[in-house]
């Protein structure tokens, strides 16, 4: 695929606090974390975004997987391009809800676990569905000490990642420094990594490298860019 070429300096944008939510009872408590962690990563700027590409890297001991994207969030448009495959596939993801092949079932599922290793904390605001908790502090899954817990649950049934269960450790910013993923609600955990190396892209926050427990997992993200209203061309990460 040929990669857009135009590169953008980089324009870093104060991000505005979110407002207080006015709600009272359970919603207030839910809204609060939301709010917080999405807010710190640029969300009010989300609705702005006209396309988003990346390349999600994955290592597993010799095992290096490569997946470029580009997503168009208000029309729900994925192009992938994949190291197996000679040519880009573009699909609209409503059309998943009528007969998908057996390929574009295996895209979007690698497309859904892409995009949430590069976009949760905007998930945590856009899955409205979601359970959020805010549990108090706990100890580090990975290294000593501790930090504030969030504990996102999705519903059963009708999400894209149904019964998982994410709890985010945050630092004094509300930024995700690691987080603890298990499928499914299980007990035992699926994946335990690091959230690095956060960089603004225009007006907004992303996490480009994480590590796991045990040495022999990361992933990072390459080829970073965004399309935003009323900015002409691509905007670049430096």
């Amino acid at each position: 695929m040929r990669k857009p070429v135009l590169k953008f300096s980089m324009v870093v944008l104060l991000i505005a606090g979110l407002a207080a939510c006015a709600g009272t009872g359970k919603e207030s408590r839910d809204a609060a974390p939301r709010q917080r962690i999405a807010g710190s990563y640029g969300f009010q700027y989300f609705n702005r975004i006209e396309q988003v590409q990346y390349t999600f890297n994955e290592r597993k001991g010799d095992k290096h997987v490569r997946r470029f994207w580009i997503w168009e969030p208000k029309l729900d448009k994925v192009t992938f391009d994949g190291m197996d495959y000679k040519d880009p596939i573009t699909y609209y993801r409503k059309d998943l809800q009528t007969n998908p092949s057996n390929t574009l079932k295996n895209i979007d599922a690698w497309f859904i676990n892409d995009n949430y290793w590069f976009l949760f904390p905007f998930h945590v605001a856009l899955d409205t569905r979601t359970k959020v908790e805010d549990v108090g502090r706990k100890k580090l899954p990975m290294g000593d000490g501790d930090a504030a817990c969030v504990v996102v649950t999705y519903p059963a049934q009708g999400e894209d990642t149904p019964g998982d269960v994410y709890e985010l450790y945050l630092d004094e910013n509300f930024r995700l420094t690691q987080w603890l993923y298990r499928r499914g609600g299980s007990e035992t955990p699926t994946r335990i990594s690091t959230w690095e190396d956060h960089r603004y892209l225009g007006p907004m926050v992303f996490s480009l490298n994480h590590r796991g427990d045990d040495g022999n997992f990361r992933v990072w993200f390459t080829q970073v860019g965004l399309k935003i209203a009323g900015v002409d061309g691509w905007i670049f990460m430096d």
